[in-house]
């Protein structure tokens, strides 16, 4: 790999985490806000606001990851219920949308895409809060984002929520560098040659290429889905697990691995069969 491949990679991932950095503000400032002047009594409305779902997947909707890594955070600080979380996750498409825009030819297809992924998104979201909700569970808190760091040492909340975006700002920084290079040395191409059949099974796998947490995964399966290779129902199964930099967010905050896997399972069940579904019924 040349040094001019590795500064693009690294000029993209710092791009792509400069994007991010508006979004986690204004989340940790949320969470800091809630722990400051609201208590205990906001959070659980949030948490327990039957449209959470609804709203969350229709926000999800809006082009790139912004607000499945606003909705990660909120959720780790105990803010919003895993529904909502996995509403807006399902709905999320990175930058698929801005994509389809982009060719005239196929803009019809931005609304039958959003219209399935809410149809898809806010029933499962609905269906998660109705079963995960009856398990007792340890209580999550707005604090636990911050155990130990020191940063309430000081009075109000702009300086620990910058403290916390900036934070966590550097670790997306090197994750997205890391992978950006990893996909410049392998090569899409190669990817979805290795990845990719006119099977049933393509929904398998291409929601297994939308679970990498990168902008890349969204343009790989659009571009797939454009140029004929994947089918519609294959494209929605991608983009449904294409959550982006909030599953690194929701790995970097929450602290229950076991839990932060099941939600993954989830994620990847729900879009496999949604796929699969679409894919049979040759919707297009």
């Amino acid at each position: 790999m040349t040094l001019s491949l590795l500064f693009e990679a690294s000029a993209d991932a710092l791009i792509d985490s400069l994007r991010m950095l508006p979004f986690l503000f204004a989340a940790f400032l949320i969470l800091e806000a809630m722990e400051h002047y609201s208590g205990s009594f906001l959070p659980r409305i949030f948490r327990h606001k039957k449209a959470g779902p609804a709203v969350g997947a229709i926000l999800g909707c809006v082009p790139q990851c912004g607000f499945s890594a606003l909705i990660s955070s909120l959720y780790c600080g105990g803010i919003v219920t895993i529904g909502t979380l996995l509403a807006v996750y399902l709905s999320t498409s990175d930058e698929a949308i801005l994509i389809l825009m982009a060719q005239p030819e196929k803009a019809g297809m931005v609304g039958k895409l959003i219209f399935a992924k809410l149809l898809i998104a806010i029933p499962a979201g609905y269906l998660v809060d109705l079963f995960w909700n009856r398990r007792p569970r340890p209580a999550k808190h707005v604090e636990d984002l911050c155990d130990h760091c020191g940063c309430h040492d000081h009075h109000g909340i702009i300086r620990p929520a910058l403290n916390h975006s900036l934070k966590l700002f550097a670790f997306l920084l090197i994750f997205n560098a890391v992978l950006n290079i990893l996909i410049e040395w392998i090569g899409l191409e190669s990817l979805s040659r290795l990845l990719l059949g006119g099977t049933i099974l393509q929904p398998f796998l291409t929601a297994l290429i939308g679970l990498i947490p990168n902008c890349a995964a969204s343009v790989l399966i659009t571009q797939l889905f454009l140029d004929g290779v994947i089918s519609f129902g294959s494209a929605v199964a991608g983009l449904c697990t294409g959550a982006g930099i909030g599953l690194v967010i929701l790995f970097r905050t929450n602290k229950n691995m076991s839990e932060n896997f099941k939600i993954i399972g989830m994620l990847y069940v729900t879009a496999v069969i949604a796929g699969i579904v679409l894919q049979l019924f040759c919707i297009a």
